[in-house]
């Protein structure tokens, strides 16, 4: 089984990308990218999950919005339970510019045989995608009592943030059921500059993401919230650990 991170551009910025499969009840780290255009995007998704193989893809981007206007319920949910860590999403409703974009996403992702996921039952095979976002998911299973700021501010002090981050994965995702295989984790240093900053960023959000897929079809509901539903939205977010 391979899980896909999608650290979705929702304009037309870079996405960051990721490809885990599970061996031997490991998660190993087959590839870690980012792409410009929604077309690179799917041929590196080809390239790693052949037609027909079992897979899971994990969105960070709206791509259910079934309100004109205002906030999905997952949005609201959000900011109800993740606010005191700072962590509410985004708003998204279908006259946002990016509606189009991250909806026609998950409609391309359909059109593969990917099929929304609020629900699943545990370990079984199959093609599915889920929306999750990385905020709530590294307070939750990092045990944060606030996200990690490395998206806003001074480089200087998003590269502090950035690198907390990288240690985390490091140290923790290890140490957990998936655990996660880091030997080709190929982020040696944090870099310095804005650009670069972004891009490692990138990577690593995407490297959640498909790190919360490994977690959801592997747990389901016994580890993990579910944020709305297939009608209204939905998010799927990893329960904090005890």
């Amino acid at each position: 089984m391979k899980f896909i991170g999608v650290d979705l551009g929702w304009k037309s910025q870079p996405s960051g990308l990721c490809c885990l499969e599970l061996v031997d009840g490991k998660l190993e780290i087959l590839d870690l990218d980012r792409q410009d255009a929604i077309a690179h995007i799917f041929t590196w998704i080809d390239t790693w999950v052949q037609p027909n193989t079992p897979a899971l893809v994990a969105v960070d981007a709206p791509t259910l919005i079934p309100n004109a206007t205002g906030s999905r319920l997952p949005d609201k949910l959000t900011h109800k339970y993740f606010g005191k860590y700072h962590a509410g999403c985004y708003p998204a409703n279908q006259g946002l510019p990016f509606a189009d974009r991250t909806i026609n996403f998950g409609l391309e992702l359909e059109s593969r045989g990917f099929v929304h996921a609020p629900t699943i039952e545990p370990q079984k095979l199959g093609r599915y995608q889920i929306e999750v976002f990385p905020h709530p998911a590294i307070v939750h299973l990092f045990n944060l009592d606030r996200i990690l700021k490395y998206k806003k501010g001074r480089i200087s002090e998003r590269r502090l943030e950035l690198i907390k981050l990288y240690q985390y994965i490091v140290d923790i995702l290890p140490t957990f059921e998936p655990a996660l295989c880091i030997k080709k984790l190929s982020l040696d240093e944090i870099p310095h500059t804005g650009t670069e900053l972004k891009a490692a960023e990138d990577k690593l959000d995407s490297l959640i993401c498909a790190y919360v897929a490994a977690y959801w079809w592997y747990w389901g509901e016994q580890r993990n919230l579910v944020l709305g539903d297939r009608t209204t939205g939905y998010i799927v977010i990893p329960k904090m650990r005890d």
